[in-house]
């Protein structure tokens, strides 16, 4: 069996999980592990997910399962991304309670859910049914996501999922295959999201990797020919989980990085300094 779920198809014997550690062959069907099993849980507010142009100065419930379809050596949240079932501690709440507890929190300045800390839509389905409660109740729901998911499994998701944050890593073949992604499937999630929803982007500059200014510039020309409104977030570096021999990336070289954005796109903004 290949599951369909992202770019990976991964071929997969009975009993098999696959490289996301989120899914398992169960009787000749890709089937989520991570269904209802939370990891992480947190009122956050929506500028940390971050979003710009979406509901500011707002609180979102932000929650998160474990696992995910790539493998960048500077994940911050590598303890649920990298983990499988049983690696780490889990907390069982249905799509109903998870939309009741979105709902209580109102009062509290909650807009709705956001699905993030991990790579949600690896477990697409629980996202979805989520999803559906919280919009039947008028929340919102945001999706922070690597968009390296099939078309298939976005056309499951696009009724339900108002916002998007998307991590484009960079802009060429050479980086995504160094990360385990895909570039061609990060830019047409990309545009088939941003046709249905709110969509904003974030690229972590990262030194020596990501950081050219050629790099940059045929980055924002693309994203501008999807749409010149759609915000891009470029965010600072820090030493992460394999990088830890790397400097942080200088203020100064983000600046310059934003100019030349700015040239192309309407809103720009600085993560992380």
């Amino acid at each position: 069996m290949n599951c369909p779920v992202c770019f990976r198809r991964c071929s997969l014997e009975e009993g098999e999980t696959g490289f996301c550690r989120a899914r398992r062959n169960d009787g000749g069907r890709s089937v989520s592990v991570n269904y209802g099993k939370i990891t992480s849980a947190s009122l956050d507010p929506v500028e940390k997910k971050p979003f710009v142009k979406f509901h500011p100065g707002s609180l979102i419930l932000s929650v998160g399962t474990f696992g995910c379809n790539m493998d960048c050596p500077f994940c911050q949240n590598y303890e649920i991304a990298g983990a499988g079932e049983g690696d780490v501690s889990t907390r069982g709440v249905s799509p109903a309670e998870l939309a009741a507890l979105a709902d209580e929190l109102r009062g509290s300045g909650n807009i709705g859910v956001a699905y993030t800390y991990n790579e949600p839509l690896v477990g697409w389905e629980f996202v979805r049914d989520c999803a559906a409660e919280v919009k039947k109740r008028g929340l919102k729901n945001a999706a922070v996501t690597n968009g390296s998911i099939s078309a298939e499994t976005l056309s499951e998701l696009l009724p339900y999922i108002d916002a998007y944050n998307i991590d484009l890593k960079g802009f060429t073949h050479e980086y995504y295959r160094k990360l385990g992604g895909d570039l061609e499937a990060v830019k047409e999630f990309i545009k088939k999201a941003a046709a249905g929803a709110h969509v904003e982007l974030t690229t972590l500059i990262v030194p020596e990797e990501n950081d050219g200014a050629d790099e940059m510039a045929a980055l924002s020309a693309w994203v501008a020919s999807v749409d010149r409104k759609i915000p891009l977030h470029l965010t600072r570096f820090f030493p992460r989980r394999l990088m830890r021999d790397r400097k942080p990336t200088e203020t100064a070289l983000l600046r310059r990085l934003a100019e030349i954005a700015a040239k192309r796109l309407n809103t720009v903004v600085l993560g992380n300094i």
